[in-house]
């Protein structure tokens, strides 16, 4: 929670189209237009620029960087080049450091791929969401099952050795056998890492205007239980390690960039919609066109300063359980104690004991006055960190460390 970052994240907001389930903060381009051709891609990079030029800088060179979206496939292999040259420039680049790149099928070819790793690119992000025709139409995609297997070919063609794949469960029409064939064509698909999300109904997306939840054709929640259940035995049998409520990932693959996120450490923010965490300090950036160009130009008159900079809105107890509690290896007992007075340490024991009892919530230590790990069974504990985390709000106004 302390330090200078060493990550980046860097939001690139252009889409084919809108998803059905989506709310991020994207620019639809359409089926033509990509960053070779548009100008609306161009004025965009600018503001990015100025941005991250504007941004102060710590000592520490950069250990991570995620470009996510969007669609920064969509993105001219020049133009990710001139990115990463400014980040570079700006906070420098450490010797491991790992760049991961979101990128959809359909939205690049062999020479388009060539051209990112060529530019410093060494970890990719496959947006599939579904490896069902059906299903990737009843979701919106832009892209189809042939697509992700030419995409994969190109990925092994390279000899790209850390990918990732996005799958989404939950989805409408979608059954437990359907789910468990789409792990099945996941993983002989050969990728390292895959990040299954459960459909959420956000406010203003298509899907929440056509559904509801817990009605058909959406699966049940006891269903959506039994797909996780499923996917964790499936995986885990097959040697995928499930180290984070929504992640698993053969050995050496973990994200490092997105367990910056979940150790609760410092990092960078740039671009539409994008947050950055740093002198302990969250800023969103507005996620519109417009706002985002006025944001930018108020952040550099200001020298690197924004009035709508806040200190965190939550605890550093509480994020420090809502994060750490994500990851298979949970939080030591000596970071909770260091943030607890005694009385708030008390209490933290009795609101965990019911689930604790339900096996939910694994303490590991002779006792709890000598915890030495507090983590989440998996996958009990996980499936329901939801309710876990929600009891603990109850410490919200209990004492702190002077």
């Amino acid at each position: 929670m302390t330090g200078d970052p060493t990550s980046a994240y860097v939001h690139i907001p252009f889409c084919r189209r809108r998803c059905f389930y989506c709310d991020f903060p994207i620019t639809v381009l359409g089926h033509q237009n990509r960053g070779e051709t548009s100008g609306t891609v161009d004025r965009y990079l600018a503001l990015l620029a100025t941005e991250i030029a504007a941004t102060p800088a710590g000592t520490q060179p950069l250990e991570t960087i995620f470009f996510g979206g969007g669609t920064p496939s969509l993105l001219a292999v020049d133009q990710v080049e001139r990115i990463l040259a400014q980040l570079e420039q700006r906070f420098g680049l450490a010797p491991r450091v790992e760049i991961s790149m979101e990128m959809d099928p359909g939205t690049f070819d062999l020479a388009h791929l060539q051209g990112y790793l060529g530019a410093g690119v060494n970890r990719i992000s496959l947006g599939v969401q579904a490896l069902d025709d059906t299903l990737l139409e009843s979701c919106g995609r832009y892209h189809r099952v042939a697509q992700v297997y030419e995409a994969v070919e190109w990925l092994h063609h390279v000899g790209m050795d850390n990918w990732s794949l996005d799958l989404i469960s939950g989805l409408p029409h979608q059954t437990l056998e359907g789910w468990r064939l789409g792990l099945e064509r996941a993983v002989d698909l050969g990728c390292h890492h895959l990040s299954l999300y459960d459909l959420s109904l956000e406010p203003q997306t298509v899907f929440a205007k056509r559904y509801r939840p817990g009605l058909t054709p959406l699966p049940t929640e006891d269903q959506t239980a039994a797909m996780y259940r499923i996917a964790h035995t499936y995986l885990g049998d097959r040697g995928y390690h499930h180290y984070e409520v929504s992640n698993y990932a053969q050995p050496g693959h973990e994200c490092r960039h997105n367990l910056t996120y979940w150790h609760n450490q410092p990092y960078y923010g740039f671009g539409l919609g994008a947050t950055s965490y740093t002198q302990r300090q969250r800023v969103s950036r507005p996620r519109t066109q417009a706002s985002y160009r006025d944001w930018v130009e108020h952040f550099q008159q200001r020298g690197g300063r924004h009035p709508q900079a806040v200190a965190s809105d939550l605890d550093p107890l509480l994020e420090t359980l809502m994060l750490g509690l994500r990851l298979h290896q949970g939080i030591a007992g000596s970071e909770l104690r260091s943030l607890c007075h005694p009385a708030t340490w008390r209490s933290l024991y009795e609101i965990l004991q019911p689930h604790i009892q339900r096996g939910w919530v694994v303490m590991q230590g002779p006792s709890w006055a000598e915890l030495e790990v507090l983590r989440l069974s998996v996958p009990e504990g996980f499936l329901f960190s939801n309710q876990v985390l929600a009891s603990c709000f109850a410490l919200e106004d209990l004492p702190r460390p002077a």
